[in-house]
C-alpha cells in the first residue's frame, strides 16, 4: 500500500475525532462526570425557576424540557406539579390546543394535591371554545361520523368528568350538543342535549338546550321529504320552548321555525294528494287536499289545495 495515502488517512482520522468524554463535566459537589445537556439543578426548586426562565423568554421548547427533567427527577415534589401546568401553558402559546389539554389533565390526574385543579377546569373550556372556533378542527372533523374520535368532544366531556357539578359542566355538555348537531348528527345531538335539560334543569343553558333540541329535530325533518313524525316533533319541541319562554328573543325564532315547519307538513300532504290524483284515487286525494285545507289553513298551500279540491269536484261528477 502506498504509504502517503495511510498517512493522509490517519491524519484526516484523528482530525475528525471527537473524544465522548468531551461532552462530560466533572462537579466537585457531587464527585461524578455529568453531561450538561442532561443535567438537573440540586433541588426541584431551582430546576424549576431555571426553566421559567425560558418560559418567560418565550422558549417554549427549551422551557418544556427543563420543566420534564424536573418531572423525571424530581417526581413526588410540589413543583412537579407546576413543571407539568407550564407544560400545558407551554403547548397552548405554541397553538398546540389538544397537547395543552392533555397536560393540563396530567396534573389533576397525577398530583390530586394541586391547588391549580379549578383553574385548570375553565383552561380546558377555554381550549375546547378555541378548539371549536379554530379552521383546523373545523376541517378536520368535517366529515366526522357517530362514534368517532372527536377531540373537541374528549376535552369537554373531561371537563364535565372534572366537575359535574361546577359553573362549566352544564356549558360543556351544551357544546358537546353544538358541535354534533353542526356536524348534521341530529340524533346524537338530541340526546347530549336532552343530558343538559335533565342535569342541570336550573342552569340558564338547559333553556338553550331545550330550543336546540327543537332545532336538531327541524334539521332532522328536512332530510325526510315524506317522514312527517319528525316534523310534527319538531313542531311540538318549539311549542314547548315557546310555552315555557314566551318573553324570550329565542321564542321569535322558534314561531319563526314553527311556520316553517307548518309549511312543510302542509306541503308533504300536498304532494300526497297529487300523487293520488295522478294515480286517479281522487278520494284519497281528496282527502289529503282536505288535510292541508283544515289543518293548515295558515299556510301558502292552503289556497292551492282549495284549487284542486274544486278541480276534484268536477272530475268525480
Amino acid at each position: 500500500m502506498n504509504f502517503p495515502i495511510i498517512f493522509i488517512i490517519i491524519i484526516i482520522l484523528l482530525t475528525s475525532y471527537r473524544p465522548s468524554f468531551a461532552f462530560w463535566v466533572w462537579t466537585p459537589e457531587t464527585n461524578k462526570w455529568v453531561n450538561p445537556k442532561y443535567a438537573v439543578k440540586e433541588t426541584p426548586a431551582e430546576q424549576l425557576a431555571y426553566a421559567t426562565e425560558f418560559f418567560e423568554a418565550k422558549e417554549y421548547d427549551k422551557a418544556i424540557a427543563e420543566f420534564n427533567k424536573l418531572i423525571k427527577h424530581y417526581p413526588r415534589s410540589r413543583e412537579a406539579a407546576e413543571a407539568q401546568f407550564h407544560i400545558g401553558m407551554a403547548l397552548e402559546q405554541n397553538g398546540q390546543l389538544f397537547q395543552a389539554f392533555k397536560n393540563y389533565q396530567l396534573v389533576i390526574e397525577k398530583y390530586p394535591f394541586s391547588e391549580r385543579a379549578g383553574e385548570i377546569v375553565k383552561k380546558e373550556f377555554e381550549l375546547g371554545n378555541k378548539m371549536l372556533e379554530g379552521e383546523e378542527y373545523r376541517n378536520k372533523f368535517m366529515n366526522a361520523i357517530a362514534g368517532g374520535d372527536y377531540d373537541v368532544v374528549e376535552v369537554f366531556r373531561t371537563i364535565i368528568k372534572n366537575a359535574p357539578y361546577g359553573e362549566f359542566a352544564a356549558p360543556s355538555q351544551y357544546k358537546i350538543g353544538l358541535y354534533l348537531q353542526e356536524r348534521q348528527l341530529y340524533q346524537e345531538s338530541r340526546d347530549e342535549l336532552e343530558k343538559v335539560i335533565n342535569d342541570y334543569p336550573d342552569s340558564e343553558w338547559a333553556k338553550a338546550a331545550q330550543y336546540q333540541v327543537a332545532l336538531s329535530d327541524a334539521k332532522r325533518s328536512a332530510e325526510a321529504q315524506y317522514d312527517q313524525v319528525v316534523t310534527k316533533t319538531a313542531v311540538e319541541e318549539f311549542k314547548k320552548f315557546v310555552e315555557a319562554n314566551p318573553d324570550t328573543k329565542l321564542s321569535t325564532k322558534a314561531q319563526e321555525h314553527i311556520h316553517q315547519l307548518r309549511e312543510k307538513e302542509a306541503e308533504n300532504n300536498f304532494v300526497i294528494a297529487e300523487f293520488y290524483e295522478k294515480q286517479k284515487n281522487y278520494k284519497a286525494a281528496k282527502i289529503y287536499y282536505s288535510t292541508v285545507l283544515e289543518e293548515f289553513a295558515n299556510t301558502s298551500w292552503a289556497s292551492k289545495a282549495l284549487q284542486k279540491m274544486r278541480e276534484l269536484s268536477v272530475k268525480v261528477q
